[in-house]
Order: structure tokens, then C-alpha cells, then sequence
């Protein structure tokens, strides 16, 4: 499988191309084949949905070449090869900022494979001069992805956006509070 990938102690993470993008949403078996990933009894993971793959998707198609990575990626358990979920960021860096999202699948929450690829996703996010700035939002009700947040180092810094009617929280992690953090 060619492209872009990180791997972490336990994952490796899969940069979403439009092919995995177009099979996720048209043929699961064809995704599971791309991955080198058994078929996942079930998917997409929570509050991912046919609405937020074609989003995915439509950012991949019209992404510059050297834009891989600032969108969907795929998290793989890589012993024994399992698909756990999804994460990314929704755009390259805008003003020093990028947004960062993420949800595993119920079955293999609460093991920090998310805190892992959400790490890992920071680490590389920072890797680029132009981002200074991490922030992800969710809704308030959801204190799992809030705790994913806090481990991987955001800090609370308010209301976010609506999100179908719903006040959203923002977290946000800035570049030299990631630097100090990794003294």
C-alpha cells in the first residue's frame, strides 16, 4: 500500500486517498482489502456518517497534491491487523490553525488507541512550520472525547460552533505548550 503513514507503538495511521475515501463509502470490502484489514463487523465509527465520508471525500478530490495528510486518516491496530477507526484534520493549516477530529469504533474505545492517533496526528500537524495553533471541538456531553483531548495536551478555551443546534466546547493546543510538553 503506497502513500502517506505514521506509526505509532501500537498503529499505524493511513492517509486517506480518494480510492479509500470512494471504497469506504462504495465498497467496505474494497477498503478492508486496501488496508491489509480483516472487515469490520461494523462502520463507520460514531458520528461519522455518509454526510461526513462524502465531506471527506469532496476535500480529497479537490486537495492539491501536496496536501496529503490535512484530511481523513484511517487507524489501524498493527498487531493483529484490525481497522479501529478514523481521525484527521478538516483542511490544510488556515492562518496557523488546523482542527484535528477523530472517533474509533465503539468496540475499541476506552483502550487510548484514540488519544494514540490523536498524538500522533498532533506530532506530525507540528511537523509544518506554518501550523501554530491545534483546536478540536465536540460537544460537551461527549467527556470521552474530552478526555482524549486533555491527554493529548488541548486546554479548554471556550464555546465552539454550533453544531446542529447544539453549543459545541473548543480545545486548543498551542505550538510552544506541544514544544514544552515534549522536554
Amino acid at each position: 500500500m503506497n502513500g502517506l503513514h505514521l506509526t505509532t507503538t501500537r498503529l499505524e495511521l493511513v492517509a486517506g486517498t480518494i480510492a479509500l475515501a470512494k471504497a469506504e463509502i462504495d465498497d467496505l470490502p474494497a477498503l478492508a482489502r486496501m488496508l491489509n484489514v480483516p472487515l469490520p463487523a461494523h462502520w463507520p465509527p460514531p458520528l461519522n456518517d455518509e454526510q461526513s465520508q462524502k465531506y471527506f471525500l469532496n476535500a480529497l478530490l479537490n486537495a492539491a497534491p501536496d496536501h496529503a495528510g490535512w484530511q481523513l486518516w484511517y487507524c489501524v491496530l498493527r498487531e493483529p491487523r484490525v481497522l479501529l477507526g478514523s481521525a484527521g484534520f478538516k483542511g490544510i493549516p488556515a492562518e496557523g490553525l488546523v482542527e484535528v477530529g477523530y472517533s474509533m469504533l465503539e468496540e475499541h474505545q476506552r483502550n487510548g488507541y484514540c488519544t494514540e492517533a490523536v498524538r500522533a496526528l498532533i506530532g506530525w500537524a507540528f511537523q509544518h512550520p506554518d501550523v501554530n495553533l491545534v483546536i478540536a471541538h465536540t460537544l460537551p456531553d461527549l467527556l470521552p472525547s474530552i478526555r482524549v483531548m486533555e491527554k493529548c495536551g488541548l486546554v479548554f478555551a471556550g464555546n465552539g460552533p454550533l453544531e446542529d443546534g447544539v453549543q459545541t466546547v473548543r480545545y486548543e493546543l498551542t505550538r510552544e505548550r506541544f514544544q514544552q510538553s515534549r522536554r
